[in-house]
């Protein structure tokens, strides 16, 4: 019990984290929302409250936390990387780069 308790602030904790990479994400972009999945998914697994039941469920219910925290750390490693690589658009995209047109939806 213990062991669960303990990992669930490291888990729960986390979406806090996520919210602020999606921030900034969206921030380099004003006006503009990132594509729908990728805003489902982080909806999804950042409005979860850590309940006692859950321990029973564990994965089930931090599943999303998780899903949506890789999602959007993916992203931003991207948007940094191909921040500092590139000076204008390439004629054959990087796979990582698609993956940022795609979250604008510019692709």
């Amino acid at each position: 019990m213990y062991r669960f308790y303990h990992q669930s602030f490291k888990v729960y904790g986390i979406q806090e984290r996520t919210k602020l990479i999606v921030e900034a994400l969206q921030k380099l972009w004003p006006g503009h929302e990132c594509h729908s999945f990728f805003m489902e998914i982080v909806q999804q697994g950042t409005e979860i409250v850590f309940n006692e039941e859950h321990n029973q469920q564990w994965t089930k219910v931090t599943r999303p936390i998780l899903e949506a925290y890789f999602h959007a750390l993916y992203f931003l490693e991207m948007v940094v990387k191909y921040g500092e690589e590139l000076e204008c658009p390439p004629q054959v995209l990087p796979s990582g780069w698609a993956a940022v047109l795609e979250l604008y939806e510019l692709r």
